[in-house]
């Protein structure tokens, strides 16, 4: 067998190299389950072995393949024809007739979900993500196009250079259940890029309806190519590994959580592809010495109204204000619970035990889970190390609560075990409000409640992701990753001196 020989098998207990130093074993599994055709992904990270089976290979080739061409055609496109498509998507997705189509697939994937023990939370499309993905669309609608921007100018004698912005190329997507995502995506095409879109396999029935009945007509209304916006039309799970594999995308970006988005990353890296992940997520509120009591409550309801990745996970209050404010926030959570028809859960970190009354720790409560109804008790006790944990929940909102001798305590427990997303102080002390900015390690700053994090809901502009704060500062130090802000620059001379020369 020569270098360039396609892999046609694998043997059980086959050692493949990664990493430069070690090697991974080929499991009984893996050797089964492969054959001619087939692809098979070293991630260099941790030997992990990932199987592309040949047709979702092939798949996922002929999509980017579709977004390949199209790029090339958008270019040539008007921005009048960009503007009809969103305002097209737009239009459809406000049509009853239409978009009881799409409700109808959206209801049928939710009762699946919900037959297999799967989260619900993200998947539903209810009326006001509806109306969120309808005013999304409008924004791109009405921006001005991006692309030819001249960013700077260099005079010299006899000639001038330009830059000016342009479009990146195609824009690879994996993202979890959540339908409104469609909306965000597709700014991409107001730049001049175009999208391949992988979906988990809990919402591609929605998916599939919205590309049908509302995404696809409108672009060919606009007489745009239909492969600007393509869906890898699979529930497979090597679909996301092959797209973050091709090398052909310009960028990839991958919405999750935990070690899918982590290794999605890794294969996007390694084939030279840049990423941006929206990973591991959770906000952490303090509270100090000089907290508004009642602001602070409202801050702590308005934070757990749904379980996403601004969500309030852990809440840190000073031991001075701890028998005061404790109680509030005990009552904000159990109101938040109340408001989701859920009971909530609290994890007390075990220094901050002896602030809280025994009776929660034995008290028994029903936490409605993806899997059903359990009886849990109310609180629990956690280590410090179990700050960094994002607690994941239905309508059962749960949050860690820990109490700190300082401010300063707080913060350096937030460098230590947060993912460095959303933090955000209750205090009426604008000098103690500053040195929490300069101190605190994170993107997102704020004063109140934590569910501002949004590029729709803040700059309204529909996001991307939030960008690359889980691996690096791509795109800025963990700024939002908007539709518009997918591009490149290209440099322009123009020669007024013919005699110019080196």
């Amino acid at each position: 067998m020569t270098g360039t020989s396609p892999l046609r098998s694998l043997q059980v207990g086959q050692l493949v190299p990664y990493g430069g130093n070690r090697v991974a074993a080929v499991s009984a599994a893996l050797a089964s389950a492969f054959h001619q055709g087939d692809h098979l992904v070293v991630v260099q990270d941790d030997g992990a072995l990932l199987h592309i089976p040949a047709a979702e290979f092939e798949l996922v080739r002929v999509a980017v393949d579709h977004a390949v061409h199209a790029f090339g055609a958008l270019s040539l496109a008007e921005d009048a024809q960009i503007t009809s498509f969103f305002d097209g998507f737009a239009e459809r997705l406000a049509d009853a007739s239409v978009f009881t189509q799409i409700a109808e697939a959206n209801a049928d994937d939710v009762q699946t979900a919900s037959l297999r023990g799967r989260s619900t939370t993200r998947l539903v499309l209810s009326p006001q993500m509806r109306d969120d993905m309808i005013a999304g669309l409008r924004v791109w609608r009405d921006t001005d196009s991006a692309q030819d921007h001249v960013t700077s100018e260099h005079r010299h004698q006899g000639w001038t250079v330009t830059s000016q912005r342009a479009p990146l190329g195609v824009v690879g997507f994996v993202f979890e259940g959540r339908p409104n995502v469609f909306a965000d995506a597709t700014g991409v095409l107001r730049t001049g890029n175009t999208a391949v879109l992988r979906i988990g396999s809990d919402a591609l029935g929605t998916a599939r309806a919205i590309m049908r009945h509302a995404l696809v007509p409108a672009l060919l209304a606009a007489g745009l190519p239909e492969g600007a916006v393509s869906l890898v039309d699979s529930a497979a799970r090597s679909t996301g590994w092959a797209l973050f594999n091709d090398r052909r995308l310009s960028l990839a970006i991958a919405r999750g959580s935990g070690k899918a988005v982590t290794q999605l990353g890794a294969v996007a890296r390694q084939a030279g592809v840049p990423v941006s992940l929206h990973g591991t997520g959770g906000a952490w509120m303090m509270a100090s010495g000089h907290a508004h009591t009642s602001r602070f409550r409202t801050s702590v309801l308005h934070s757990l109204d749904r379980k996403v990745c601004n969500t309030l996970n852990v809440c840190c209050i000073v031991a001075s204000r701890a028998d005061e404010l404790i109680p509030v926030f005990i009552d904000a959570v159990a109101e938040a619970g109340h408001r989701r028809s859920g009971s909530a859960r609290l994890h007390v970190e075990a220094s901050s035990v002896p602030y809280l009354d025994p009776e929660f720790f034995t008290r028994r409560v029903t936490v409605r889970r993806a899997s059903g109804d359990i009886e849990e008790p109310f609180a629990d006790v956690i280590s410090s190390e179990d700050l960094s944990r994002e607690w994941e929940w239905e309508d059962s909102p749960e949050v860690s609560l820990v109490v700190v001798d300082t401010l300063d305590d707080a913060v350096a427990l937030f460098n230590q075990f947060s993912p460095h997303l959303t933090a955000s102080l209750l205090s009426e002390d604008s000098d103690e409000q500053q040195r929490f900015y300069e101190r605190c390690d994170a993107p997102f700053i704020g004063d109140g409640f934590t569910r501002w994090v949004d590029g729709q809901f803040a700059l309204n502009r529909p996001e991307l992701g939030l960008s690359n704060w889980e691996s690096g500062r791509l795109f800025g130090r963990s700024a939002v990753l908007s539709g518009d802000s997918v591009f490149t620059v290209r440099l322009r001379a123009t020669v007024t001196d013919s005699d110019l020369h080196r």
